[in-house]
């Protein structure tokens, strides 16, 4: 081997040590970076010249099992966070606020007036038991609207999310191809397209895939595109107004829908399908429940014609913008117009009267009266309190059954709200047990070992030592042959 050779050999594995070893300072550095995949400098010779090209530790099918269960975990998350603040209906069990609750103290008010019907303390006593009923239902309503209007905010938010990740995607994924095209080093920027998708994976669910050049598409989890080449436009259907018990406005993927019942490719994951689901599904079919009971309350306490003439039953203690007319079905929203009557309420200021309770005529109709004024009948007020105790019928799609008293259906409401707010705990817990694997798993194959790191190190400098005095000493070599020539 000639001098110049060995020169030039010795030079070329300088150089490739220096370039490993800044790979490896770099390595180092972007350790604590959860985002950074390790780079790999390896070694390629090329007409006897050694080079080193910059690879990147990944794994794809982790990468996607990663992106599958993050998309979960933000979904159940949205799902918990609805339902505990949909839990602030039912309020503390402790402090008798649900309307179960207020159902049984209207029950037992009732009973105490029932046993002394010219009392007129037991009447109010009766008719504040029958208010704070009625509050309480028009409360949860208004509640369960704030927390809808709440959950429309956070779906606007998500979907401007989603559409800045997506542009900036493009710009990473433009960067990948153009390098990849030039031979240039596009680790860092696959790095930055990685953290994107995961940054997406969280607001709906992802399938990532790669296509020549470097290049990859995105699509949903139903399989409606998100990127290709371009990024799709994400919206929410404006043009539907958010209205107590109904379903919100559609979000739209290149005006296709992804969520609700005219959905073709209904999205499945991701937080966006769980706020979704809070405002279109949990939060309606409960309102539903509560407007049903309210139903069974103007039912029960409903004033019977007593005449021959058939006569339509008529609101009584219970009433609503719509009466006196029973409601059945409900319509959208009773629980939270649902009211006692004024006629029964002295501090209404309307002319109401306690006594109505106990005699009827509270719609001022001569057909529906039960008594004829004797101070200790209470024979109309056992016979709420029947009715108040007897199964009724209610509607089997709300999921609770369709036959059973008042306290028992507002009780199974709670109970359903309870059951799947525990439920949606389970499953985050359940999901981010899942993530927390994939993500270890993915770590092990892709992060930073600051001992490998360490060790490699030490290997380069000493590689790199040994080629700085195979340098000195063919230089001296050369040195000693030009000294011989002169």
């Amino acid at each position: 081997m000639s001098l110049s050779v060995a020169y030039n050999t010795a030079r070329s594995s300088l150089q490739a040590s220096q370039s490993q070893m800044a790979i490896v300072s770099r390595n180092t550095a972007g350790a604590s970076d959860p985002g950074y995949s390790r780079k790999i400098g390896a070694l390629v010779t090329t007409d006897g010249v050694a080079r080193v090209t910059v690879l990147r530790a990944s794994d794809r099918a982790l990468l996607n099992k990663m992106l599958e269960t993050t998309s979960d975990v933000a979904m159940q998350q949205s799902l918990l966070e609805g339902l505990q603040s949909l839990s602030r209906t039912i309020g503390d069990p402790e402090l008798d606020e649900s309307p179960a609750a207020r159902i049984g103290a209207l029950s037992s008010a009732l009973q105490q007036y029932a046993n002394a019907p010219e009392d007129t303390v037991l009447a109010r006593g009766f008719v504040k038991a029958a208010n704070d009923l009625a509050t309480s239902l028009n409360q949860a309503t208004s509640t369960i609207n704030a927390i809808r209007q709440e959950t429309q905010v956070k779906i606007n938010e998500s979907v401007a999310r989603i559409n800045d990740i997506l542009a900036k995607f493009k710009s990473a994924n433009d960067e990948v191809m153009s390098g990849s095209a030039l031979g240039r080093d596009v680790s860092d920027a696959l790095d930055t397209r990685d953290q994107l998708i995961a940054q997406l994976s969280e607001e709906i669910g992802v399938t990532v895939v790669p296509r020549a050049d470097n290049d990859i598409a995105l699509y949903t989890d139903s399989g409606v595109p998100l990127f290709d080449r371009l990024p799709r436009s994400v919206k929410y259907d404006t043009g539907v107004a958010l209205a107590t018990g109904k379903p919100g406005g559609a979000i739209l993927i290149d005006n296709v829908p992804v969520t609700g019942d005219s959905s073709p490719m209904p999205l499945s994951s991701g937080s966006l399908v769980g706020l979704v689901k809070v405002r279109d599904d949990i939060a309606i079919g409960f309102q539903r429940q509560l407007d049903d009971l309210a139903r069974g309350l103007i039912s029960a306490f409903a004033e019977t014609d007593k005449t021959d003439e058939g006569k339509a039953d008529l609101a009584g203690v219970f009433t609503y913008p719509g009466g006196p007319a029973i409601p059945d079905p409900a319509p959208i929203g009773l629980a939270g117009s649902i009211k006692v009557n004024d006629a029964i309420d002295p501090s209404k200021g309307t002319g109401g009267k306690y006594d109505r309770i106990r005699d009827g005529g509270i719609n001022e109709d001569e057909d529906y009266t039960y008594s004829e004024g004797v101070a200790s009948f209470s024979g109309r007020l056992y016979q709420l309190i029947d009715k108040l105790q007897t199964d009724r019928d209610f509607d089997p799609g709300l999921g609770l059954g369709d036959k059973m008293t008042l306290q028992d259906f507002a009780s199974s409401s709670a109970g359903w709200l309870e059951a799947r707010r525990q439920d949606a705990s389970q499953q985050v817990s359940y999901q981010q047990t899942l993530l927390a694997q994939a993500s270890e798993a993915l770590s092990n194959a892709t992060d930073v070992n600051m001992d490998d790191e360490t060790a490699l190190m030490l290997q380069l400098e000493k590689s790199y030592s040994a080629s700085a005095k195979l340098i000195a000493v063919i230089n001296q070599m050369l040195q000693t042959l030009l000294n011989s020539v002169g």
